[in-house]
């Protein structure tokens, strides 16, 4: 048996191992029941409840549930509209998400299924700095698609991010210490123009 402060009370009568629980207003819960003899510990059972919650919900804030996220693309696009494209996938992959990117080939399209490959490849090349390949283009039936995942990993990104937050503190601070000191070398400057002895007034 174990008491609520962690230490040994060795091998009690379940009667007794009771009544020190309830001596101290505290639970007695069995901790390893396979165990020969079983053990127990003497604990706050409903914090002890409360404690394992707290501590599932901050695992779960610090999941990222990844999803695939899907853009399509036709094989006459224009480059504005691909270039709109390919911010989203961009956006996408830096919200630490996966992307297909696909082409859908409609009637005598299906003749020009290497312009849809050529699109997919152009994608994979201006977003390769944030992504790695999990599929190249492969066709299946009228589709082509590409599945594009994030090079960072999530804990990746959000170190990243406090490293350019803590950058710009940095460099906040040194601006505003120029700042004052540029102040304060305005301020002493008058001061020092005042204390220049006039010569027409000795004169």
């Amino acid at each position: 048996m174990i008491d609520d402060e962690g230490n040994q009370l060795g091998i009690l009568p379940p009667y007794e191992a009771i009544k020190k629980a309830r001596e101290k207003n505290l639970d007695l819960v069995e901790i390893s029941p396979t165990a020969q003899p079983p053990v127990c510990r003497i604990m706050d059972y409903g914090k002890y409840l409360y404690q394992q919650e707290k501590k599932e919900r901050e695992a779960k804030k610090h999941q990222k549930t990844i999803t695939v996220k899907e853009v399509k693309f036709r094989i006459n696009v224009d480059d504005h509209d691909y270039e709109t494209k390919k911010n989203h996938v961009l956006r996408f992959l830096d919200g630490g998400d996966k992307v297909k990117a696909t082409i859908f080939f409609r009637g005598r399209e299906m003749t020009r299924t290497g312009l849809g490959r050529q699109i997919l490849e152009r994608l994979i090349k201006d977003v390769e700095s944030q992504s790695i390949v999990e599929f190249r283009p492969r066709q299946e039936g009228n589709t082509l698609h590409a599945i594009l995942a994030p090079k960072k990993t999530a804990v990746e990104r959000e170190k990243e991010r406090e490293r350019e937050a803590k950058q710009k503190a940095k460099q906040e601070k040194k601006l505003a210490q120029e700042q004052e000191k540029e102040k304060e070398k305005q301020q002493q400057a008058p001061a020092a123009v005042a204390e220049v002895p006039d010569p027409v007034s000795q004169a």
